[in-house]
């Protein structure tokens, strides 16, 4: 089995950053994708971000794209999302996903685990 637990939610002002983690431990895949998605209440899970096992390939959501950066350390199988210019839209349950392959990292249904997710709320 693959555990994924993520770390580094909380509240922000409007503006501000944070930094999630997530780690993979278990039975972790050479090759995998990985990714963030979030989902507020009242909505759908949504994809964030998601890159590929080299870290060459990576998929964002266009209502991030400037803000948010995915990266990944394969040593330490793990991901981050660094959230910059955090705006209330923001707020949401974030989930760290990790896929078996790594060629469908900026599908949705491309991610196979998930993480319990950790809470971001932005203030305005």
């Amino acid at each position: 089995q693959v555990q994924l637990v993520e770390s580094g939610g909380g509240l922000v002002q409007a503006g501000g950053s944070l930094r999630l983690s997530c780690a993979a431990s278990g039975r972790t895949f050479s090759g995998s994708g990985m990714g963030w998605f979030r989902q507020a209440p009242g909505k759908e899970r949504e994809l964030v971000a998601g890159i590929s096992w080299s870290g060459s390939g990576t998929y964002y959501k266009d209502s991030v794209k400037g803000r948010f950066t995915i990266s990944r350390d394969n040593a330490k199988n793990t991901v981050y999302l660094q959230m910059n210019s955090l705006r209330p839209e923001d707020t949401a349950v974030y989930y760290c996903a990790l896929g078996r392959t790594s060629g469908r990292y900026y599908l949705i249904n491309g991610y196979d685990y998930w993480g319990q997710g950790t809470q971001v709320t932005v203030s305005s």
